[in-house]
Order: C-alpha cells, then structure tokens, then sequence
C-alpha cells in the first residue's frame, strides 16, 4: 500500500523545470537573481578597491616595506606640497572651465540638431564620434596637433594670420598648456551633453511652444521661459555627472603633458600616479587620490536634491 501511494506522489510531481520555471516567476527570488551579477562586479570593481585606498590613505604604505598606521597625517601633510597645492587649483579651474563650456556648447549644439536638418540622422550619429572614439587615441591625435614642430593648430592659425610664426608652444608653457587639456576635455564630453539634452528637448511638449508663439513670445522668450525651466532636471544630472568625470579626469592630461610643464596642469588622478606608482609612496597617492571625495558627497546630494526638488 505504503509503495503504491509513493508511485502516485512521484506520478503527480511535476517535472524538474517546471518546478524551476515556478520558483523564477517569483519575483523575491528572480529580482536578487538578476541583480546579484552587477552587485558582484560593484563589490569586486568598486567596493573592494576604494576600502583598499581607504587604508592605504591612512597609512605610511611604501612599496618594499611594512605599513603602519599614521590616521590622517597624510591629508594633512599634503598641504605643505607645492605640488599639491597647484594641483588643488588646477584640478577647479580644469573643473569649471571645462564643465561650463561644455554647458553652453551642448544646449547650443543639442538646440541645432532638434531643427529639422538635411542628414539629420547621420549628423546625429557623426556628433557622437568624439565619444565613442577611445580616449588615449583621440589624445594622441590631439597631442599630434599641438605638437610645437607639427602643429596643425599653429599652421591653421598662422596661414588666418591670427597668429606670429612660429606660434605658441601648446604643451610646453603654462597657460596654454592648460587650454590645451580644456579643449580636448570639452571635445570630448560635448556628445554626451549635446545628446542628453536633445534627449529632454524632445521630450518637451510642441502644444507649449505653439502656444507661445501664438501669444508672440519670440525665440529667446520661448527658450528661456519653455525650454529652459523644462531642461533643469536634465540639466542638474548631466553636470553632475560631467562634474565628477571631469575632476577624476586622467587619460588627457597623462598623454598630453604627464601633468607638466612644472605641474600646471596635474590633477588628482595624473598627482595620485606619479607619487604612488612612480615614487613608490602609496599611501600619499592614496591620500591624494581620496582628497576631493568627501567634497563630491556634498556636491552628489546637493544636486540629487535639487533634481528632486525639480522634477516632483
């Protein structure tokens, strides 16, 4: 009897994947699922690391040698650098001139793609060639360009007559230097202004701006009162994120001027390399490498809130 209800219960189980397709249609089980593979990889990628600098900024990690802690000696020690401290400006003033061009330059350039334009499409897609293209290579040509011997810059410049033979030295002397890394940074990151914001323009409305027009509100008065309110959500989280890939910038600046000349145009990233990998003090590199976080923390929540203020 007791062997005839076993062959009964195994008749009516269901099959094996069945009963697996049943336990993912469960939402509590399929959602962890789905999300444990990039938990993974932000443990691995992220997490892990940044708890790694987080203990070497404390400590007087050297390669070849024991570390100890020293708590925040580090941080300040810094201070007393010359290095660091032209480093701390340039790293704001890269920031800021590069963010707000690229500011400006994206609205104006998103502004012109949303008219109706022959080749609309391929325009489109030939914006997002400086992004795409990889870094360190769109850098060489950029290097290539400013080159004091080869400069097609300088070429240009002179056959316009804006410029004396032989022209500026691009990578060799300050200022220049300086513009030169600004330039190419806002080349770079003007795709993913330009596209973003064409994004939140077409999701504008066109009832609102033929209304406007109707009442006699000309194109200025329409941007600036339509568009350009509608835009601030959009706006508030592209210069959020330009902001931090800005500062924690390190392709340009490395293969354009290795932070030089005499440190005018090092930021935190090229500092960070060059005295922990070069110098063989890790835990300074780790210190300078950390410097600006707490201040990204507050500029995040500062901007999340105000994105949120904007958009309920």
């Amino acid at each position: 009897m007791a062997v005839g209800n076993v062959g009964v219960v195994a008749a009516t189980r269901p099959p094996l994947r069945v009963r697996v397709r049943e336990l993912l249609d469960r939402e509590r089980v399929l959602g962890p699922l789905f999300i444990a593979p990039a938990l993974i990889l932000i443990v691995l990628l992220v997490a892990y690391p940044f708890c790694v600098a987080l203990y070497f900024s404390v400590s007087n990690a050297f390669i070849g040698r024991p570390s100890h802690f020293v708590g925040l000696k580090n941080f300040i020690n810094l201070w007393g650098s010359d290095a660091f401290r032209q480093t701390f400006q340039n790293a704001f003033v890269f920031t800021g001139t590069a963010v707000a061009c690229k500011l400006v330059s994206g609205i104006s350039l998103a502004l012109l793609l949303n008219q109706q334009l022959w080749f609309k499409r391929l325009t489109r897609g030939a914006v997002l060639l400086p992004w795409v293209i990889p870094t360190a290579l769109s850098t060489l040509g950029w290097w290539w360009m400013f080159n004091s011997l080869y400069s097609v810059v300088n070429w240009t410049g002179i056959a316009l007559g804006l410029m004396e033979p032989p022209g500026p030295n691009w990578l060799g002397q300050k200022y220049y230097a300086m513009t030169a890394v600004v330039v190419v940074n806002v080349w770079r990151g003007l795709p993913f202004f330009a596209i973003t914001i064409l994004a939140g323009l077409v999701s504008i409305p066109r009832e609102l701006y033929e209304a406007a027009e109707a009442d006699g509100a000309g194109p200025v008065t329409r941007f600036w009162y339509i568009t350009l309110p509608l835009l601030k959500p959009v706006l508030a989280v592209v210069v959020l994120f330009s902001t931090i890939f800005t500062f924690s910038d390190f392709n340009i600046v490395y293969v354009l001027t290795h932070g030089g000349p005499v440190n005018s145009t090092h930021l935190f990233a090229t500092l960070s390399r060059q005295v922990g990998l070069e110098s063989g003090r890790i835990g300074e590199g780790a210190a300078i490498s950390l410097y600006l976080f707490p201040v990204l923390v507050l500029v995040v929540y500062a901007q999340l809130k105000f994105v949120r203020k904007q958009t309920y």
